[in-house]
């Protein structure tokens, strides 16, 4: 086998990324077992690399013995000082094997074997690649879909974008460039999965450092992010530095730098809010813009009340709930909001039913004859008066006379 095999390996390394040193190995091991299929299973076999020559050859070993019993592992003494005058009883001397006499199934063998240490290879390199490079976010063209999988080709991998990680309402076609996060990267048996998504929380963090130096550089802080893909966002943000706004700067100059967040996630709006130690403040800056009477909280149950005035309660609330769940995320406190007039009119109602218990329990219960005298007479009879005392029993005005 003497061909520019160094020029071929070191094309193929260079194409598909891999050390020569792995396609080398694998070339050998596929030469071994071509041999072994042609020569018997039992030879001791080794395939050798020459980079100057760029030639591969096998070679078969067997030990000089002084009694032959193992034609294939064994030779005697006068065979071993025919190939060397110097050969002694227990050297190893190997015998250079034609590989042209291997034949086409045990090429074809080698080939296979090739191919596929190749394409382990090439896997385990990508695999390598895009593992360290979780959690960053990548530019690919979109490929197609596959039951409502996004396919999209990163160049020298395909990834994968479940509808479960695709923001709603959106939809691309065929060549379509589109920026996603890297979530997650697995070996499986058909090469390493790539994991995209676009309504993955994270994603935001990512795109406000690209967009944003002093995020960026560490100087301010996203502490929280509370998201509904597609619709409205919340962040959480805080700066160690005292001269530096950490909303003014996520903002930008005339709110360059939010609107750039924005027009990559389709016009998907984004409240940027100040964070607190205190969590009622914290809960005032998030239901931002609304105006916040008083906050009851509950720290046992982590729990808060939230009073606000009665036209500013659907602002509070949002659309479909929106505001007060994203703010309820945000600060991991369970939020409920109650107009000022719906407390005061629960308050009046409690006041009132404490007040009207007490009167019932001092009344007296009614005797039972009381009850019965009270209660009205049937339909049809007319109340009789009861009979006047000493008058005999059956005595009345309808009784004979004498």
């Amino acid at each position: 086998m003497i061909l520019d095999v160094g020029q071929i390996i070191a094309q193929l390394g260079k194409e598909k990324g891999i050390d020569k040193g792995i396609i080398i190995d694998a070339i050998k091991e596929a030469l071994e077992s071509a041999a072994r299929k042609k020569f018997g299973a039992n030879k001791i076999l080794e395939a050798t690399y020459d980079p100057d020559t760029g030639e591969f050859e096998i070679l078969s070993f067997r030990t000089v013995v002084e009694s032959l019993t193992d034609p294939d592992t064994q030779m005697t003494v006068g065979e071993a000082q025919a190939m060397d005058p110097e050969a002694q009883v227990g050297d190893s001397l190997g015998e250079r094997l034609s590989t042209k006499d291997l034949g086409r199934i045990a090429a074809q063998t080698a080939r296979q074997i090739i191919m596929q240490k190749v394409k382990d290879a090439e896997r385990e390199v990508i695999y390598n690649e895009f593992i360290g490079r979780k959690g960053e976010i990548i530019n690919g063209i979109v490929q197609r879909y596959e039951r409502d999988c996004l396919i999209i080709d990163m160049g020298r991998a395909e990834a994968i974008m479940p509808p479960s990680e695709q923001i709603p309402r959106e939809r691309y076609r065929q060549t379509d460039r589109i920026r996603a996060y890297i979530k997650d990267v697995t070996k499986t048996s058909r090469g390493p999965e790539i994991l995209l998504s676009r309504s993955d929380p994270r994603m935001i963090l990512k795109l406000f450092e690209q967009e944003v130096p002093e995020v960026y550089e560490g100087v301010v802080s996203i502490l929280s992010v509370a998201r509904e893909p597609g619709f409205r966002t919340k962040i959480a943000v805080r700066s160690r530095d005292r001269d530096v706004d950490p909303v003014g700067a996520c903002v930008g100059m005339k709110g360059s730098r939010v609107q750039s967040v924005v027009q990559e996630l389709r016009g998907e709006r984004i409240d940027i809010i100040a964070w607190d130690e205190d969590p009622a403040k914290f809960v005032c800056n998030a239901l931002q813009p609304a105006e916040i009477i008083r906050v009851l909280v509950n720290e046992s149950e982590k729990t808060m009340e939230v009073i606000v005035p009665e036209e500013q309660l659907l602002l509070a609330i949002g659309k479909k709930g929106q505001n007060v769940k994203l703010a309820s995320k945000l600060v991991g406190w369970n939020i409920e909001v109650r107009a000022e007039g719906q407390v005061e009119d629960a308050l009046k109602r409690a006041e009132g039913l404490f007040a009207k218990k007490p009167a019932e329990e001092t009344s007296p219960p009614l005797p039972p004859e009381a009850e019965a005298a009270d209660a009205p007479a049937p339909e049809g009879e007319a109340a009789q008066d009861p009979p006047p005392e000493n008058e005999p029993p059956g005595a009345g005005n309808d009784a004979p006379k004498e």
